[in-house]
């Protein structure tokens, strides 16, 4: 094709348009020579002119479409006509093949260089030029240019390496160096397709005629299976010399962990090992160390909640409980309270099993019960060094919970995480761990109960109208008839591979502790403190605020309803 060209330069043509002002202008130019960025994008960044705004016009003055690809879905395999490592160096992505013409998204259409090289690399096919935006660009690329072909292939290989017969040991002949170096790019491009689609999780789990590996992206698993099963107990033993294990054992559980460098990103990966009939199960947290820790504002937790909160670790002593299962993000709103209490003037003691996050500042202890390095051994021992706040990173026995309480009432504020529920289940869970009532009165100042829930794609939102079964369900959670109220879902586009969500969103209750419910407590009268607590002014349940996010269209009422199925109270009884 022809490549396009303006008829002015940029800058003027957007002045001349009336689009920005020529002082914008100048500002954007004097930017531009500081940090050396193309003049769009310091008009973006200055706020003088949107992403969307600059390419829509780029793209009208050089007569080529604008396309949103986000509603686009385009094959795997069209997008593989341009191989990745040119798709991401020249932010171009090939949409779609039109026999003798490829259609061809480009973020810079002005980039008369690149699209000399798409010529060069996609003849004899013609080039067709449409203006995608940078960001949705990023985003396909680590949809479509998954790593599922290069897993497919190093397993293959692999097999094929150490077959030597109908059966035979990979682990016997692991150490040979061909089969290390295969097994070790089979580990990397499972660790590389992860954090490109945001697992959280990987598992490993071989079967009798196959081998399993499932990721957990925005809470839920997905699946992708290799015929090859026979190479799990490969791949299980050098993840096990990565994370410093017994490689010799394999019918007893492992725990460890290592590091890894994955397309710039510091990961630490938390392994653990279990035998299972067909080998052993690995799976594996990954815990991405340069994404930085979130503030209560990025948690998703509402302003006002915010403010309550920040007084409650804003006094001196007293004892605040993070709660919820497994997964629902307790660690990260920890972890977002030590940000905020990380202070000169303060010192910070965190017994944790295992560290999650290195803090500096704080003195962080990993918990190491083969030592007997317990949390309550820990927790003695850093209350005699002189700590103004500690983190237990959870109550996990009833001495642990007896010192952590006693701490907080000696003039420490003291921070930890339960397996609870709710907020109210968890203050009674305190007293059937055995800890005495008077101490969980006089201790407890704030208990946070909290879950993750999926947010609806913004790309492709449509509305919603709930059956009458969601609707039964909807009313009697809330107390009143739902069916005029608007929901939302997200229909599948390219940008959530197609499954409506992207992202998930933190869902809070706080209970603020008053005479009420702190007097009902060193009584131990569950049933007074469970009444008071519910009728408590600023207390509102978990399913009421997820029914907030749906009725705004944050989340679904699928969502909504996934979330009540793992409390035991419904509704607001």
């Amino acid at each position: 094709m022809a490549a396009p060209k303006l008829k002015m330069r940029l800058g003027d043509l957007l002045v001349h348009e009336h689009i920005i002002s020529n002082d914008q202008l100048m500002q954007a130019l004097n930017s531009q020579k500081v940090t050396g960025r193309k003049l769009g994008d310091a008009l973006i960044e200055l706020g003088h002119i949107s992403e969307r705004q600059l390419l829509e016009f780029l793209a009208q003055q050089l007569d080529v479409p604008f396309l949103d690809i986000s509603q686009v879905r385009i094959p795997t395999e069209i997008a593989s006509l341009l191989p990745e490592v040119h798709a991401r160096r020249l932010r171009a992505l090939v949409i779609e093949d039109q026999g003798e013409s490829i259609l061809i998204g480009m973020s810079d259409p002005a980039d008369l260089s690149g699209l000399d090289q798409l010529e060069v690399m996609l003849s004899p096919k013609r080039i067709k030029l449409a203006v995608v935006m940078e960001s949705q660009l990023y985003e396909a690329f680590d949809g479509l240019y998954r790593r599922t072909a290069d897993i497919e292939s190093f397993a293959s290989q692999l097999e094929e390496e150490y077959q030597e017969g109908s059966d035979f040991d990979l682990s016997a002949t692991f150490m040979d160096e061909g089969g290390d170096a295969t097994v070790g790019k089979l580990l990397q491009s499972v660790f590389e397709d992860a954090v490109q689609m945001r697992a959280s999780d990987i598992h490993i789990e071989p079967d009798e005629n196959q081998l399993r590996i499932r990721q957990r992206i925005d809470g839920v698993l997905q699946e992708s299976i290799l015929k090859e099963n026979k190479i799990a107990s490969a791949m299980a033993l050098r993840l096990k010399l990565m994370a410093g294990l017994d490689i010799s054992e394999k019918r007893l559980p492992q725990d460890g962990r290592f590091n890894l460098q994955i397309k710039g990103h510091s990961i630490d990966v938390r392994m653990s090992t279990m035998p299972v009939q067909y080998g052993e199960s690995v799976v594996m947290r990954l815990l991405d160390q340069s994404a930085g820790l979130l503030s209560f504002d990025e948690t998703g937790m509402p302003a006002e909640m915010i403010v309550r909160l920040r007084h409650q670790i804003s006094r001196p002593h007293g004892m605040v409980l993070v709660t919820g299962p497994t997964g629902s993000g307790k660690t990260t709103t920890l972890y977002a309270a030590l940000s905020e209490l990380n202070k000169a003037s303060n010192k910070i003691i965190t017994v944790e099993d295992p560290v999650e996050y290195r803090l500096p500042r704080i003195n962080q202890v990993q918990v190491n019960n083969k030592i007997d390095l317990t949390f309550s051994r820990v927790l003695r021992t850093a209350l005699r060094q002189d700590p103004d706040i500690l983190m237990v990173g959870e109550m996990r026995d009833q001495e642990t919970v007896e010192i952590g309480l006693r701490g907080a009432l000696t003039g420490h504020l003291v921070l930890s995480t339960l397996h609870t529920n709710d907020a109210i289940t968890s203050a009674l869970r305190l007293l059937d761990m055995g800890a005495a009532g008077f101490l969980v009165g006089s201790s407890l100042r704030a208990i946070i109960a909290q879950r993750l829930v999926r947010r609806i794609c913004e790309n492709c939102l449509v509305d919603y109208q709930p059956n009458e079964q969601e609707n039964l369900w909807l009313t009697h959670l809330v107390g009143d008839n739902v069916e005029q109220v608007s929901f939302k879902q997200g229909k599948g586009c390219q940008s959530c591979q197609y499954t409506g969500y992207k992202g998930r969103i933190g869902v809070f209750e706080l209970l603020e502790m008053n005479e009420p419910m702190m007097a009902a407590l060193k009584r131990d009268d569950t049933e007074a403190f469970s009444e008071h607590a519910k009728k408590h002014p600023t207390f509102k349940p978990l399913a009421l605020s997820a029914f907030d996010y749906a009725k705004s269209g944050i989340t679904t009422v699928e969502e909504v309803l996934r979330l009540v199925e793992t409390i035991d109270v419904v509704g607001n009884e």
